[in-house]
């Protein structure tokens, strides 16, 4: 079996499976139903993968016997050589799917784009990255609503805060939290000089009412007059909502529909924003998190350069360079989510090796 999968382990995880099934025959309350159900929806695929495993050793053990004999030796050498191979791959996939999942992978996201050191080159990069993950959501088919945004002068944006849901959201742009570098020649520039400028992206799994419960006392809520310059996420009303949560001093804008609306998003923010308090707060305690990590760490953390002159991306986590600028900020940036998840997957493989 797998170096990192013992066989206890594997037993008992045979042992359950078969204890589910056993369950589901009976006649069952409504909640229990639901609860046996669902772990055995999770548990089924990695059931299956033991089980294929096991016929596959099963065949290789046959196919060595008949290595022995002389007569089919030749026959038998090239069947061991593929069997080798399968159960090699399928003791990768059953790696993977033993690792731990992240409980927030199916969430939706808050996100939010703010200009960093390069002042209007820098609003302008953010409206550059807004449209990458807006083009991105809808090729994902996601929902993407604005919540809060304070325009530049030059038609970029200072700040804007995004609501992104569909499936599987966080699981992809979970990878995106982090200071975005680029370099390239302003429009404002005469002498053709390469600029630097950054913006950081923050990636916040949604949380629900029930994750975050916020006494009413705890709030502050105002209204204001809410102002900015037009294009798609203009402020169409004067009732934006600020919300201050008093324990923790975190303030909460929404500035995009009518106030009762903004009401709502803003207390989705807050609830977000608690709830990453407190995740970042667990991940600071378990110090292996940290260290198999390729996403979703420090957000003050500078994972990529977008290179105009040399049409290069970068990404720094993993050292891994796409030399299509315009085509991944124009939304096709899912190759590089597929190197980072694996580059993740790979670490955590690693240290649950060295750890085994």
């Amino acid at each position: 079996m797998s170096q990192i999968v013992s066989d206890l382990r594997i037993q008992k995880i045979l042992s359950h499976f078969e204890f589910l099934q056993a369950k589901l025959n009976e006649k069952l309350k409504n909640e229990e139903l639901i609860k046996f159900s669902k772990e055995y929806a999770e548990l089924k695929p990695i059931y299956e993968k033991i089980q294929e495993f096991n016929i596959i050793k099963k065949e290789l053990s046959e196919a060595k016997e008949l290595f022995n004999d002389p007569e089919f030796k030749d026959l038998a050498g090239d069947e061991v050589s593929k069997l080798e191979e399968r159960l090699i791959i399928h003791d990768k996939e059953l790696q993977l799917l033993l690792l731990p999942k992240d409980v927030n992978d199916n969430r939706s996201v808050i996100l939010e784009l703010r200009a960093g050191t390069g002042g209007d080159e820098a609003a302008l990069f953010v409206s550059d990255l807004l449209r990458m993950y807006e083009r991105y959501s809808d090729i994902s088919n996601w929902k993407v609503e604005s919540i809060s945004s304070t325009p530049s002068q030059l038609g970029g944006f200072k700040e804007i805060i995004l609501s992104i849901s569909g499936e599987n959201v966080f699981s992809k742009l979970k990878y995106e939290s982090g200071v975005h570098r680029v370099q390239r020649v302003p429009e404002t520039e005469s002498g053709g000089r390469v600029h630097t400028s950054a913006a950081t992206v923050a990636v916040l799994p949604e949380a629900e009412e029930v994750d975050v419960e916020i006494a009413n006392n705890d709030i502050r809520i105002d209204t204001m007059r809410s102002s900015g310059a037009g294009g798609q996420h203009v402020n169409t009303t004067d009732s934006a909502v600020r919300i201050t949560h008093l324990p923790t001093g975190i303030v909460v804008i929404s500035s995009e529909k009518s106030q009762h609306q903004n009401r709502a998003k803003a207390m989705q923010v807050l609830r977000t924003r608690l709830y990453d308090l407190s995740i970042s707060s667990q991940q600071n305690e378990i110090a292996s998190d940290r260290k198999s990590q390729v996403g979703s760490g420090d957000r003050s953390e500078r994972i990529r350069t977008y290179n105009f002159p040399q049409g290069r991306v970068t990404d720094h986590r993993i050292n891994y360079t796409i030399y299509k600028l315009d085509n991944f900020l124009n939304g096709d940036i899912q190759e590089l989510i597929n190197k980072l998840i694996s580059e993740d997957q790979a670490k955590k493989i690693a240290e649950n090796i060295s750890n085994a």
